[in-house]
């Protein structure tokens, strides 16, 4: 679960670092044919790195985020969900299960008992 999680993260920032290098080429490109000054393509180039850095930040603080969600649940927060869930503990489940099978004795017994007056 941890390396799909990695996965997308890691396909996230290489996403944002792609267009940063096209946009970077781009800028150097409108330098090269004198669209824009040197300066201007500096200060543009910064920009973008500042978006880079932001959007891969952002990005990272999201998946940790959902991995911080997907935390194991501890034994006690797992009791406390199934009695949300009106499930029965495996001791009440193992209680049950022996009142049944008391009761099918007491019930054959007690139809044993009935054929035996039947037959006399």
């Amino acid at each position: 679960m941890f390396n799909e999680l990695k996965k997308v993260m890691l396909a996230g920032v290489g996403a944002v670092a792609t267009t940063y290098e096209k946009a970077n080429e781009i800028v150097n490109e409108m330098v090269e044919k004198g669209k824009i000054t040197v300066d201007e393509g500096k200060e543009l180039s910064e920009e973008l790195m500042r978006d880079f850095k932001g959007k891969a930040s952002t990005t990272t603080n999201k998946v940790m985020d959902k991995i911080d969600d997907i935390r194991p649940l501890t034994k006690q927060e797992l009791n406390l969900d199934l009695k949300d869930r009106d499930i029965p503990t495996r001791m009440e489940f193992d209680s049950l299960k022996d009142r049944v099978e008391f009761l099918e004795t007491k019930l054959s017994e007690l139809m044993e008992k009935l054929d035996e007056g039947k037959e006399e």
